[in-house]
């Protein structure tokens, strides 16, 4: 679709400029808030040094250094971006870099080439016992790291990493609650973890950062150059732009799409809300609810596979399940949660009256994938490559690669040489959050590691779980929820994983069942007030309310909050076998056919259900008290039982049928009338 044909369906909204977008996007997301240069020559400094960071990636994919080396150079080259690129504080001159930030980039760069000097020294003459000088070095590091995730990510991040790098300094402290005492650590136990080994700062988090979050952000980078947001956006148009509220379904589709390659929720709701929030709300969706729409789409990209925002791939390097069953496991429970949304849209649209968009004012199926269709062949490689078990990073390499070639097919599509290097520059800026929360995560994983607080957390949970499943459950989605708050989907996965997780092992939940729960909700924080950082965003472009939207989503997203139980209480819904042989297994069985259809189909038609009684519309408008029993109805065939199934298949067709006569009645009454 032209500039000019969006312009025409945009014509009468309030439209989003660049500018607009622009400091929505500082706003809401921390991460957008970067300096503004005068002088060329830092501009094409920095770029240059971006790119370079892109290329060491590239390379270190098949030429592999030492896992402590390498990593210290993503975080120490990443550090050094950071302080170039974003300013201390708002008020901040950012037009030129400071003098203390090249100061700050070049320390980052030391704490890097100290270890690679002292590899040999520190892995062999020392055992990774730390000196003085170590020591040092490594609280520059903690501080160069919590200093730049605050200018990226914001303060809670790095507040919640000073609580914890605190215990190990007062868990000996006669004061501390019994099951918290620890024996006494000092300068050296701590940031000798910290610094020294692959168990704290440079720890899983960041291997697979940079193993292969950064080349699968890599990869949207090089996407989104190709066009492939603008093919999203058209295909969705086509496909659902003439329905029944379309414009609201094309946010769902696109939005679900985009986030799932990029994995930046609130990134995602301004880059493509900017188009579909003004289409609501052109065709009478309220401010609240378009804001609302694009934010749980946006959010629900995360859980959507093939890339699930790369926690996919972060999910198989925890626990040890191949990425093929994690990303099967996570089909049904995404397409249900994306019809929930899709569903209340609909229905919203039904008892509103609200049409679609003209066929003749869309983009044409055939002519899109006639121009933009080769696009998908990059992600369709990229799904062959990792079921046949090449390496992650390999794989994603490969499709890099690929994409330059494909997008040479057509010319609307071609890269030249500058749009290579400004998908090498902006691949390496994209990454810096993940970077550097992963790197804050490590410090979290170091003190966890060092003094097992993961246990204490993990018997504090089951103790409030009180014995019961359920409560256990419960307890853990508040944790995962309170842990997620306010943070990018990857480091929020790492924390719930490390803190959250182990609880459910206590109840023989098997690994990959129990990573999924915390990962929902660990996810789901980004459209839970009070800080819904998505929500938040969508109202921003809409011109709603923040808080009343992020409730708004909240109970669109009502179907993600309950499916994380039904799979838990019934494994069959992630298609795999969870019998007392495979419960703590890495390797997973398929469940049998049979129940995957049953738990599949009672799941859709409940979610269906729950749908029009949270909106009170199915074919005619539906009364309270009928909503109640329908809700009921829903929540029954949902709930993975054959006798709560049984039930709520007689409730919920019976509502359904005399809502359905209601309707036929009144259009009869209606025609009559005219």
């Amino acid at each position: 679709m032209t500039r000019e044909d969006k312009g025409k369906l945009l014509a009468g909204t309030d439209t989003i400029d660049n500018d607009k977008q622009a400091e929505i996007l500082e706003k809401y997301d921390s991460e957008s808030k970067i300096r503004k240069f005068a002088s060329n020559k830092i501009v094409v400094a920095v770029s240059l040094f971006a790119i370079l960071y892109s290329l060491f990636h590239l390379y270190i994919t098949f030429n592999p250094m030492p896992a402590l080396q390498q990593r210290a150079i993503h975080v120490a080259a990443g550090l050094a971006l950071i302080f170039l690129l974003y300013p201390t504080t708002k008020r901040q001159d950012r037009s030129r870099i400071a003098w203390f930030d090249w100061v700050l980039a070049v320390l980052a760069m030391v704490t890097a080439g100290y270890l690679i000097i002292e590899y040999q020294s520190i892995m062999t003459t020392r055992g990774g016992i730390p000196n003085s000088m170590d020591i040092v070095l490594a609280i520059i590091t903690v501080l160069l790291v919590l200093e730049a995730a605050r200018r990226v990510t914001g303060l809670i991040l790095p507040i919640l990493a000073l609580i914890f790098l605190a215990y190990p300094f007062v868990s000996h402290m006669e004061w501390m609650p019994v099951q918290m005492m620890t024996r006494p650590y000092d300068l050296g136990d701590i940031f000798g973890q910290l610094y020294l080994k692959t168990e704290g700062l440079y720890s899983t988090a960041i291997g697979a950062s940079v193993n292969f979050i950064f080349l699968f952000i890599l990869f949207g980078a090089f996407l989104a150059k190709s066009g492939m947001g603008q093919f999203f956006n058209d295909l969705a148009l086509a496909l659902a732009g003439h329905k029944q509220g379309g414009p609201a379904k094309v946010a769902v589709i696109s939005s679900g799409f985009m986030g799932s390659i990029n994995g930046a929720a609130v990134a995602n709701v301004v880059g493509t809300g900017a188009f579909t929030i003004p289409l609501m709300k052109k065709i009478g969706y309220s401010k609240n609810f378009s804001g609302a729409v694009e934010a749980s789409a946006s959010v629900g990209g995360q859980i959507l596979p093939p890339i699930m925002g790369a926690s996919a791939f972060i999910m198989a390097e925890t626990t040890g399940v191949a990425y093929g069953t994690i990303a099967l496991a996570a089909l049904i429970p995404a397409v249900l949660y994306f019809l929930g949304v899709i569903m209340q849209v609909h229905f919203r649209a039904g008892k509103q009256n609200l049409r679609g968009i003209p066929k003749a004012d869309l983009p044409k199926l055939k002519v899109i994938m006639k121009e933009r269709g080769h696009l998908l062949l990059p992600i369709v490689f990229l799904i062959v490559m990792l079921y046949q078990n090449i390496p992650i990073g390999h794989a994603a390499f490969y499709t890099i690669l690929s994409t330059v070639v494909v997008a040479s097919f057509r010319k609307s599509t071609r890269m030249s040489v500058r749009d290579i290097l400004e998908a090498l520059d902006s691949g390496a800026r994209q990454s810096l959050s993940v970077m550097v929360a992963c790197a804050v995560v490590g410090i979290i994983i170091g003190v966890v590691s060092l003094t097992s607080f993961g246990n204490v957390m993990t018997s504090s949970i089951a103790s409030l779980g009180a014995g019961s499943l359920f409560l256990t459950l419960f307890f853990t989605m508040v944790a995962s929820m309170l842990l997620g708050m306010g943070l990018p989907s990857i480091p929020a996965y790492i924390i719930t994983a490390t803190m959250a997780a182990p609880a459910l092992a206590e109840f023989g939940i098997p690994i990959l069942v129990a990573h999924m729960f915390v990962f929902y909700f660990g996810i789901f924080a980004n459209i839970t007030p009070p800080v819904a950082l998505a929500s938040f965003a969508g109202a921003g472009i809409s011109g709603g309310d923040p808080m009343k939207t992020g409730f708004v989503s909240l109970k669109l997203s009502a179907a993600g909050f309950l499916i994380p139980y039904l799979f838990v209480y019934n494994p069959a819904m992630l298609m795999i076998d969870t019998t007392d042989v495979a419960i703590n297994a890495r390797e997973f069985a398929a469940a049998p056919i049979t129940d995957i259809v049953m738990i599949t189909v009672t799941a859709i038609i409940g979610i269906i259900a729950l749908s029009a009684a949270i909106e009170g519309y199915f074919k005619t408008s539906v009364n309270p008290l009928l909503r109640l029993f329908l809700g009921a109805g829903a929540l029954m065939m949902i709930i993975p039982e054959t006798f709560t199934d049984i039930i709520g298949i007689l409730v919920v067709a019976i509502l359904m049928g005399l809502n359905i006569l209601k309707s036929r009645k009144e259009e009869q009454n209606n025609n009559l009338s005219i």
